[in-house]
């Protein structure tokens, strides 16, 4: 997947497996992996939002933690600006560690609940950079600002916030060391709707202002419609789809997709809309199926399915690339 335009994160051939006890080799001691990402590869460029999407399980949020090296790759490369974050030391990780933020899907569990706002977002100023208590002080409550919170709040604790108050409060950490990426992982889906589309604009107005690029993980396709520039799609460990958000929701290629959208509710009741309902359960990632592992419930497969694994290749241009035989 090139482009000539500028890319801030590419990761290549990723893949994150967990190894497990297999029943059957227990005497012999043998392992198998719970194999929840493998053989990713996307790019982001800068200043753009890539959405991924798919069902719960799919590997998503492991591949933000796996691009952040909070979880260990098993194999693969993660490129920011051109530098692999897996071949860094320790000390050349810590450097380019304020780079990649993260904010996590559950704002209750995300923050520490012994320390103050001050302290919450100061502990990375106090890490990266040498500012006085003064100093910290004056930028921690611009912060605040910026998210849509009082300064006052900066010496209370997180129980006295509410979830979307909570939220920005991550926001506002992830900020604090002025990161060129963030991973949003289901930022808004733990936050009542109304208070969702609140967070979801402060999320564009603070790109907007500190010249920010996204990886916005959801499996909510309204909010990834609303938010993305450019959108993958997830399954089983796999993309099998990525697009423009324009290409995307007028031209979905993959069965996959196509079932994904089916399910979108339409706010015209009589508008009727084709739902494609996929027969059985996701695979296990232990034993994924060989060949396209969404052969097992697509209702297009065919021998081919079955035996060869499908490549990510452009279909519709070079910004729409899919993984399937059929297409």
């Amino acid at each position: 997947m090139n482009d000539t335009k500028e890319k801030l994160l590419e990761v290549q051939n990723l893949s994150t497996w967990f190894p497990t006890k297999d029943k059957k080799s227990l005497f012999s001691g043998g392992n198998s992996f719970v194999k929840a990402v493998d053989g990713v590869s996307f790019y982001i460029e800068k200043g753009e939002t890539l959405g991924l999407v798919g069902e719960s399980g799919c590997g998503k949020s492991t591949t933000g933690r796996t691009i952040l090296r909070l979880i260990q790759a098993t194999k693969g490369e993660v490129l920011l600006e051109g530098k692999d974050i897996y071949k860094l030391n320790s000390s050349q990780l810590k450097r380019i560690r304020k780079d990649m933020q993260i904010v996590f899907q559950d704002p209750y569990a995300s923050l520490n609940p012994r320390l103050t706002v001050r302290n919450i977002i100061g502990e990375a100023l106090t890490i990266h950079t040498k500012l006085s208590s003064k100093e910290k002080d004056d930028y921690i409550a611009k912060l605040l600002e910026d998210v849509g919170l009082n300064t006052s709040y900066m010496n209370r604790y997180p129980h006295e916030f509410s979830g979307g108050q909570r939220q920005r409060v991550g926001l506002a950490r992830a900020l604090a060391v002025n990161p060129k990426l963030i991973i949003m992982d289901e930022p808004v889906s733990a936050l009542d709707v109304s208070v969702q589309a609140q967070v979801l604009n402060l999320i564009q107005d603070l790109q907007r202002k500190y010249d920010l690029t996204y990886l916005f993980i959801t499996h909510n396709l309204s909010v990834v419609k609303h938010i993305s520039d450019r959108i993958a799609v997830m399954y089983l460990g796999k993309i099998v789809e990525v697009a423009t958000k324009e290409d995307f929701f007028s031209n979905p290629i993959h069965p996959y997709s196509q079932a994904l959208l089916s399910a979108i509710p339409h706010p015209n009741p009589r508008r009727k809309r084709e739902r494609i309902i996929l027969q059985g359960d996701v695979p296990s990632p232990v034993n994924p199926p060989k060949g396209c592992r969404f052969h097992t419930r697509c209702p297009l497969a065919e021998a081919i399915c079955r035996e060869s694994e499908p490549q990510l290749v452009s279909k519709e241009g070079q910004q729409h690339f899919v993984a399937c035989h059929l297409k």
